[in-house]
């Protein structure tokens, strides 16, 4: 796959963290399910705070990884709520890689769309509150 290079959005990261070996394959490249771990606990933050409490993830709609990410790798997700309903909401999550500190370079590396569901106290789905 071909690097394309891009920025970092302007607007602050919802999780930021470093890819560390224990995260990696034996060649230095980072887990799918690792990411995918990310993604989930990146699009929960929106999802929590607009249910003002516990959330499930009830589907991953789509996920796409456009470039690998490699051990070392500063790794930015961005997550925004893009749809509501009465007891769910869709968030988009977006995956920036920043890597080579001595030639800086930053690639988009995934997109995914993820479904959470409010859940009240006894774990079943209930209705989200007014914005």
């Amino acid at each position: 796959m071909k690097e394309h290079a891009t920025t970092l959005p302007s607007r602050h990261a919802t999780l930021r963290v470093v890819a560390m070996p224990c995260d990696c394959n034996a060649t230095g490249d980072v887990f799918g399910g690792w990411v995918m771990s990310q993604v989930d606990i990146a699009g929960s933050i929106p999802a929590i705070s607009r249910a003002r409490g516990r959330v499930a993830t009830v589907a991953v709609n789509s996920f796409v990884f456009k470039q690998p990410l490699f051990m070392g790798d500063v790794v930015s997700l961005y997550a925004d709520i893009v749809k509501v309903g009465r007891t769910s909401m869709t968030v988009n999550v977006e995956v920036y890689a920043q890597r080579d500190p001595v030639k800086p370079t930053c690639v988009k590396v995934t997109e995914a769309t993820l479904t959470y569901v409010a859940l009240s106290d006894d774990r079943k789905p209930r209705e989200l509150p007014p914005a």
